[in-house]
């Protein structure tokens, strides 16, 4: 009888860049969760080896040895006996490095599959290391190393872009981008009859993007049918990225399993079992089943089969409703994994916060709360890795994380720093907020600390600087902002690393950050100041979506404290205070609004806009609120001061990455740090149109030229 019935996983792991041993330990417990449920083919994340943020260390043969010798103890492993494994690594190949899968069973390599298609955007760099495979539908004979050959007894195997046959079906590799691009191998693969197609990623996440992830996935098997894996890497690997997991598995066009997109669990296991009749009954109505294929690939013939003859119970795929998290709910589960990733890799004690009473800073303590509570729940639900991380983190052995708010104490301390232009509304809500989500929280005034800076300063120079409502000027006036900013800096650092150190207790404190992707974008902030530390969870994220943020947890949370947070005008508080209340407000420093803010970052990052052509977008979009006279001075505005602050990027606090207008200049968005801020051919260029629609007072639509004159 032919087999129909297979049994198939895909994985999300956490892998860390250049944790061998760790990165194996958790391939070997996936595999070894799928044999146990009867699985015959397991695919694993992109690079999950080496794991994939390992950046320029890919140029270094160590890298490309240390992947093989893993890839030994897997092929020797009991654990990888009679199930088809398909693990990413690095594999150099004539003298060039490729990202490949390595497809093997029982101590044989079956295939090599390099990737052919780069992801080189944003905030990838693919090409800076790998080279694509650029000879589809061929193969290469690859010479495998001493260490690889004394275990398979093979010289060479197969090496390219080939499909690999069973006894009962055909696989076909993508590796993440191919997934992305218009031409994707899924397409040509399927008219030559491969029923199984896989994909591993190493997918981040940004806000809003997995319903377009998931629709690719479902679009893969809705024309041509088929079953597509989706394995991705999870979790803080090293850097900015936070790989969200939410590994999937389609068929013919619906997704059937969908993994968790948001979880502390290191090692996650999706399986599916599934009728390729229902396949080949599918293409059976479709006239593209009916082609002969003009693209033949290669087939490597594997002596194995997915499915077992005499297996009579066949199911019938049953879609499932796919599961999209709200972005606040991204906000609350994202950063606060890629948070304890950080913090259980780092080896620290746990966070310093400074809190102003302000959004972004309650934010920011929002998410460690969010953290603790994805903690206590992954503790009570017997995840032992995260008891021993939790364990090792507040040094007490025989510690359980129940109650979150406790947990929150002996990892999170939070500080008001105070001066004498703060207000006690903000002091009152910092220690609310402080109390309901359990930090340990001190206060700390920085007057004599500021005072004896300027005392410095009048000693060398016999000046002493004044704030404006005192007389001073404009330089005078930033300077004493900046200072107290400062301040608060040094501050921060010294308390979080001699904090515990006062009360007898081991490790330092993480400096937690909390300036936004908008103050970042308009430079809205102090050079080293507290915008300044070693990490920021809200980084990447906007204003706008941070207040929804808030009300979320004001909601879901319980958090009272936080109401009037939402309710007062962000403001800086660098300014004297008039009569006890607050007169500096953030957008009229800025001189924009947040909500235009993110307006002008997307228009600048992702649709690519220069001053010139934002200009023409604008006056199109705000034509019934702004004349393209005050579209002009407030895009002239903003291209001015971002320019005049883009040398502040060159410091930033590496942040979460959330959204796709993010200025973060160290990877992300590669722009000059030095600009003529005059921008007078630009400005000239929207200038002479401004003038030209007012002179005719035409339709805005008809009125935009790309003549310049």
């Amino acid at each position: 009888m032919l087999g129909r019935k297979v049994t198939l996983a895909t994985c999300a792991l956490n892998q860390w860049a250049l944790d061998f041993e760790g990165n194996l330990q958790r391939i070997l417990k996936s595999i070894e969760i799928a044999k146990s449920k009867g699985v015959r083919y397991r695919l694993g994340p992109e690079l999950e080896i080496c794991g994939y943020g390992c950046a320029d260390h890919y140029l270094e043969s160590d890298t490309v040895l240390h992947s093989f010798q893993m890839l030994a103890e897997l092929l020797a492993s009991p654990t990888t006996e009679d199930i088809i494994c398909d693990v990413g690594m690095p594999v150099m190949h004539k003298g060039s490095l490729y990202n490949c899968r390595v497809i093997f069973l029982n101590k044989k390599i079956l295939l090599i599959r390099p990737k052919m298609i780069m992801a080189n955007g944003g905030n990838y760099r693919e090409l800076r290391w790998f080279l694509p495979w650029n000879k589809p539908r061929e193969i290469e004979e690859h010479y495998l190393p001493e260490i690889i050959h004394s275990v398979t007894g093979q010289e060479t195997v197969p090496f390219g872009d080939a499909v690999l046959a069973t006894k009962d079906t055909c696989l076909g590799s993508e590796i993440c981008e191919e997934l992305w691009t218009g031409n994707s191998p899924h397409i040509a693969m399927s008219i030559d009859g491969v029923e199984i197609f896989t994909n591993s990623s190493a997918s981040h996440h940004v806000l809003r993007k997995s319903y377009l992830r998931a629709d690719l996935i479902k679009t893969a098997t809705s024309k041509n049918g088929g079953i597509y894996l989706f394995a991705n890497q999870k979790g803080c690997d090293g850097d900015r990225l936070y790989y969200d997991g939410c590994a999937m598995i389609a068929v013919n066009g619906h997704i059937v399993a969908q993994g968790s997109q948001f979880s502390l669990d290191d090692v996650e296991v999706l399986i599916t079992t599934q009728d390729l009749e229902d396949v080949r009954a599918y293409r059976s109505d479709k006239t593209s089943g009916k082609l002969t294929a003009n693209e033949v690939y290669p087939r490597v013939h594997a002596n194995f089969t997915l499915s077992l003859a005499d297996d009579v119970y066949v199911p019938s795929f049953q879609p499932i409703q796919i599961r999209f998290h709200t972005p606040e709910e991204e906000i609350s589960l994202g950063p606060a994994c890629w948070l304890w990733d950080y913090l259980r890799r780092s080896s620290q004690a746990g966070f310093f916060l400074p809190l102003s009473g302000g959004i972004d800073s309650s934010a920011t303590a929002c998410v460690v709360y969010s953290m603790c509570r994805q903690v206590c729940f992954a503790a009570s639900n017997g995840n032992e890795q995260v008891l021993e991380d939790a364990q090792r983190i507040v040094s007490d052995h025989g510690y359980v994380p129940k109650d979150p708010r406790e947990f929150c104490r002996r990892v999170f301390t939070t500080c008001y720093m105070a001066s004498e232009n703060s207000s006690q509304d903000t002091c009152r809500r910092a220690k609310e907020l402080a109390e309901q989500i359990g930090s340990h929280h001190i206060n700390v005034n920085i007057d004599s600390a500021v005072k004896a800076v300027i005392v410095i300063f009048n000693l060398v120079t016999g000046k002493s600087p004044q704030f404006t409502v005192h007389g001073g000027c404009t330089r005078e006036n930033l300077a004493l902002q900046n200072l107290q900013a400062r301040i608060r800096m040094v501050l921060a650092y010294l308390f979080a690393q001699l904090s515990l150190w006062t009360s007898g207790k081991p490790g330092g404190l993480l400096v937690l950050g909390s300036a936004n992707v908008d103050e970042s974008l308009r430079g809205y902030m102090t050079k080293y100041d507290c915008s300044s530390a070693d990490i920021n969870p809200i980084g990447g994220i906007s204003k706008a979506d941070l207040r929804n943020f808030i009300q979320y947890c004001i909601e879901n949370f319980q958090l009272t404290a936080l109401r009037s947070i939402m309710s007062a005008p962000p403001t800086a508080e660098l300014e004297p205070l008039a009569e006890g209340q607050i007169a500096q407000t953030d957008e009229a420093d800025m001189g924009m609004t947040y909500a235009e803010l993110s307006v002008f970052g997307k228009l600048r990052k992702i649709a690519k806009c220069g001053p010139y052509s934002m200009f023409c977008k604008l006056i199109h979009m705000w034509k019934a609120i702004c004349t393209p006279r005050q579209v002009a001075e407030k895009v002239k505005h903003f291209y001015r001061t971002y320019s005049m602050n883009r040398h502040k990027m060159t410091t930033l606090t590496p942040a979460y990455h959330a959204e796709d207008y993010n200025p973060d200049d160290n990877r992300f968005d590669l722009r000059p740090f030095l600009y003529n801020t005059s921008w007078s051919w630009q400005f000239k260029c929207i200038n002479n149109q401004v003038t030209r629609l007012e002179s005719t007072r035409g339709n805005i639509a008809d009125g935009v030229s790309n003549e310049i004159k």
